[in-house]
């Protein structure tokens, strides 16, 4: 790449890139770095529009490790699927650090449902048994096919249960995903009937209130749960939080924004304390994962700039080594 030229890649570009395992190793070293904190993440800034029920977030990270600079600008829009578009728009820009230089504009959209699976795979390799055959899928939209992805990649799953109020777009996803994958996949008419025989349980969904019941878990479950993102909505229970080992992405960050941590700690039913690590407190071996067979584990994400930089700054060394994407000159005259 010339001086001055700027690589842009599209979704394809990424996903050719990248397969779910470079994806999870990458997910695993952003998380150690940030436990230890050799990442720089600003609070990331969120612009409401709500005559559109939109989110606009904001997310800048330097890496001194890789000497990169990245910004990813990701908006959120509850009724972008009723006309037809998707959920999210995003854009990530990465910049050499030691001289401010652009180097890469990304399609940020797969670049953060990439990053999101990779993160629930990488927590369900480190806390669920190791035995887990059945998983629960619960929301099947677009983040769904990485959640399944990313789990069946650090585990062999023989069954899937998936359930989703559109049962048109279940039925859609099932055979899709069956068929790419080799596994076996069934859709529900119930979420209880999913959940009440998984191994693992993870939820992509935009509801705003829990979309299971906790008497529906049984003991041995880990759970994933990336849905919801505002402090009062969430997707998991009270009752399931209180009695989980519960690990996050990044402390401070869950306790501003995860509603499925903050109303049960509003409900005084939860702590702070109770938090058990963050998940690359486990990778790194510092802090002990699951402790017994029985317990359930629940790993809360709400998704963190690291993650976007790190598996960013791989996908382009490794686009601009094998000649993927566009070049364009960004600087004229």
């Amino acid at each position: 790449m010339k001086e001055n030229q700027v690589l842009l890649l599209s979704s394809a570009d990424i996903l050719n890139l990248c397969p779910m395992a470079e994806a999870i190793e990458a997910v695993r070293e952003a998380f150690i770095l940030t436990s230890e904190n050799r990442v720089e993440v600003p609070p990331r800034i969120h612009l409401d529009v709500p005559k559109s029920k939109g989110t606009s977030l904001v997310m800048p990270s330097h890496l001194p490790d890789r000497e990169k600079i990245g910004v990813k600008i990701i908006n959120l829009y509850e009724e972008n699927p009723l006309k037809g578009l998707p959920f999210s728009h995003a854009l990530m820009l990465i910049f050499e650090a030691s001289t401010g230089q652009p180097l890469g504009i990304m399609e940020a959209g797969i670049l953060t449902a990439l990053r999101t699976g990779a993160a629930c795979g990488l927590a369900t390799e480190l806390l669920s048994r190791p035995e887990s055959r059945k998983m629960a899928l619960l929301g099947a939209g677009f983040q769904a096919r990485f959640q399944l992805e990313a789990v069946a990649a650090v585990r062999q799953l023989e069954e899937v249960l998936v359930f989703d109020q559109d049962k048109d777009r279940a039925e859609k996803f099932a055979q899709q995903m069956s068929t790419g994958l080799g596994i076996k996949i069934r859709v529900v008419d119930l979420a209880a009937e999913a959940v009440s025989q998984a191994d693992i349980i993870s939820t992509a969904t935009t509801s705003k209130t829990p979309v299971f019941a906790d008497k529906d878990v049984k003991a041995g479950v880990h759970i994933n749960a990336i849905g919801s993102y505002k402090p009062g909505e969430r997707e998991v229970p009270s009752e399931t939080v209180i009695r989980a080992r519960v690990f996050v992405d990044k402390k401070d960050m869950a306790l501003e924004e995860a509603g499925d941590l903050i109303i049960p700690i509003r409900e005084g039913l939860f702590s702070p304390d109770k938090i058990v690590a963050e998940i690359g407190e486990v990778a790194s071996g510092k802090k002990p994962g699951r402790l017994t067979p029985e317990e359930v584990t629940f790993f809360k994400t709400v998704g963190v700039a690291p993650q976007d930089i790190v598996l960013g700054s791989r996908i382009l060394e490794k686009a601009t080594k094998e000649g993927h994407g566009t070049l364009f000159d960004f600087y004229h005259g």
